[in-house]
């Protein structure tokens, strides 16, 4: 049995990895904490889990957290995680941040994109990228996982075929990218407030968004080379969800039609439980992926150019079922554990 600790258990992600471990045979949530500094029960935080832990979610007390827990989920708000992770893993603690403090490998870029320095740069070096189906030997025998923001997971796994197999111009890729609001995280913002919202459909942050250098870096290492990307994400009218619409150009050398392009895909994630190809003339929607931990990925040959579409649940997949998945590798429970 694993005893759990969640540093951050107020927001949505931290609802979300209580809502999946409760369903875990091999784990225990010993501690759950979070930065407002009052003492009440989770089950007054979110009444939906009364009967089910009644755990006090109290301020963060780091000496409690490394006596009670063998693996801390970090679901705090990015520059937070930094500040907490070296205490934790120095404990002989492991850590899976659900921020982006340990993504970006090039401290200038996150300076850049999150305005702050970097705080911790030697378990930066040492942080493995929590994305599964790329890099499931490392997340292994690791110690600390830099889990995925939700953007990334989609347009990762919706190219990294076509990259890995230098099909693709890697400088065409154009992502088209739609999202709920509970992807901005529960802080008060008068462009996330339902009536600013509802009725409506925005694109914001266009091709400036903090996880364009995340995707950036990702698939620059399936290319073996530099890759830059045209990112312009959306703003639905919706809890959860995301849906990619993603176009890149073929390569001039390879000329693959609509068959083998999902030939080729299924191929690829033959072995991967939640990540699931779609038939010829078959794409996805966000109703068949949402509060489920799955990436459901469609291709049309467009001649010259493919079509990618891909959607996964930005709370499960792209946050804390993930996260789950990446423990279950860690202590090598059956991945699909809680998650199916």
């Amino acid at each position: 049995m694993i005893n759990i600790g969640i540093i951050g258990v107020t927001g949505y992600t931290g609802e979300e990895l209580i809502d999946v471990l409760l369903r875990h045979p091999q784990v225990r949530i010993a501690v759950v904490c979070s930065r407002s500094g009052q003492s009440v029960k989770i089950s007054d935080i979110f009444p939906k889990f009364k009967g089910r832990i009644d755990s006090v979610c109290a301020e963060i007390d780091l000496k409690k957290i490394t006596e009670e827990s063998d693996l801390v989920f970090l679901a705090l708000p990015h520059t937070v995680s930094m500040e907490i992770a070296p205490a934790l893993l120095k404990a002989g603690k492991k850590v899976i941040d659900l921020s982006a403090d340990y993504r970006l490998k090039n401290i200038s870029v996150y300076k850049k994109f999150y305005n702050t320095k970097h705080k911790d740069k030697i378990n930066l070096g040492l942080a493995i990228y929590g994305l599964p189906e790329i890099y499931r030997l490392k997340i292994k025998n690791a110690r600390l996982i830099a889990n995925p923001g939700c953007y990334p997971t989609v347009c990762i796994l919706a190219l990294a075929p076509l990259l890995a197999l230098d099909l693709i111009e890697i400088n065409s890729i154009i992502i088209d990218a739609k999202s709920g609001t509970t992807g901005a995280g529960k802080k008060l913002a008068e462009g996330l407030l339902f009536d600013e919202v509802n009725e409506d459909f925005k694109a914001y942050k266009v091709n400036t968004h903090q996880h364009a250098p995340e995707i950036e870096q990702e698939l620059s290492k399936l290319a073996g080379k530099k890759v830059n990307i045209t990112f312009v994400p959306h703003l639905l009218p919706i809890s959860r969800g995301i849906l990619a619409t993603i176009y890149v150009k073929k390569a001039r050398h390879q000329a693959p039609d609509t068959k083998h392009l999902i030939s080729l895909y299924k191929k690829f994630y033959k072995k991967e439980p939640f990540v699931r190809i779609k038939d010829s003339g078959g794409f996805p929607r966000l109703k068949d992926v949402v509060k489920t931990n799955f990436c459901d990925i469609g291709i049309y040959d467009n001649k010259d150019s493919i079509i990618i579409i891909a959607a996964i649940d930005n709370l499960l997949k792209g946050a804390s079922g993930q996260a789950v998945q990446n423990m279950n590798i860690m202590y090598k429970f059956p991945e699909h554990t809680a998650l199916l």
